[in-house]
């Protein structure tokens, strides 16, 4: 089996977070408050959003949010990666 290139992966899955935190954000500015609860509405199954969505949020928030969506998944991709490699070396039983 092939091992699976620690950082890379980490930047791929950090940079597919990105993606989906700016998706957020271009339904927030499209589809207005109603279809925005409407659609994380029908993402998890019936859970209420509307009463915790905040249409005003700062620039500098967004931008603050954009980045830890980097950093988290980057360190989520380079868990995955680095377990997954550790798993090869090991012989399970």
């Amino acid at each position: 089996m092939n091992t699976i290139h620690i950082r890379k992966f980490g930047l791929a899955v950090g940079l597919t977070w990105v993606l989906l935190y700016l998706g957020c954000a271009i339904v927030m500015l499209v589809v207005g408050r109603e279809g925005t609860a409407l659609f994380f509405n029908s993402l998890l199954h019936g859970l209420e959003t509307a009463s915790i969505i905040r249409m005003d949020v700062p620039f500098y928030e967004f931008c603050i949010g954009l980045a830890e969506s980097f950093i988290l998944g980057w360190l989520v991709g380079a868990c995955i990666a680095g377990i997954y490699n550790f798993s090869l070396n090991k012989k399970w039983k």
